[in-house]
């Protein structure tokens, strides 16, 4: 899709990338108007699930288009520093500031895709095209052991989040508990 958006339109990687991001802004935007809320903590009606599916595949074929067209111009190493110092950024307003954490939430997960992408281009993309040369099972390898560090290192808790279902009152319930039902429609 985000192929598509680039090349197949012949409107390149800023027409493909805008495209995208307003694709993704219409669904926050609808969704927010439709169910008053895109928190990923109110996600157990097959409604707001329908919602939260279609943000991800517009968020997701973003990221891509824009970690390509930022690879582009900065060279894939630059691209993965640039994603990486923008993430930052809003860990810093996370714990910094009051803004919403919805909000902020939603700029992170975008900003996952395109650092992925950069990343995977870093780690196999021929050294003479500024990439590391590494095959797709040695990168997959090395993304494996740095993703089992970082749970090492940074252990989870167990979230709580609220249950909203029309009529009832709002109780907390642990995410266990949402999990074993909220995949359902």
């Amino acid at each position: 899709m985000a192929d598509f958006a680039d090349r197949s339109l012949g409107i390149g990687y800023p027409g493909g990338t805008s495209i995208l991001f307003g694709l993704v802004i219409v669904s926050l935007v609808v969704w927010k108007l439709v169910l008053g809320t895109v928190s990923v903590n109110s996600i157990v009606t097959p409604k707001a699930e329908m919602f939260y599916w279609l943000t991800i595949l517009f968020s997701n074929t973003l990221g891509i288009a824009l970690g390509d067209w930022t690879s582009e111009g900065t060279g894939f190493g630059g691209g993965v520093f640039l994603f990486i110092v923008l993430l930052a950024v809003i860990a810093a307003l996370y714990f910094f500031t009051k803004i919403s954490r919805t909000v902020l939430f939603w700029m992170a997960f975008i900003l996952t895709r395109p650092l992925g992408a950069s990343m995977g281009d870093l780690l196999t993309k021929p050294r003479g095209d500024g990439g590391f040369g590494l095959s797709r099972f040695v990168s997959s390898a090395v993304i494996a052991v740095f993703m089992v560090v970082c749970i090492l290192l940074f252990p989870q808790r167990a979230g709580v989040i609220r249950a909203v279902r029309q009529g009832a009152p709002h109780r907390r319930i642990t995410a266990r508990e949402a999990g074993s039902w909220s995949w359902w429609w």
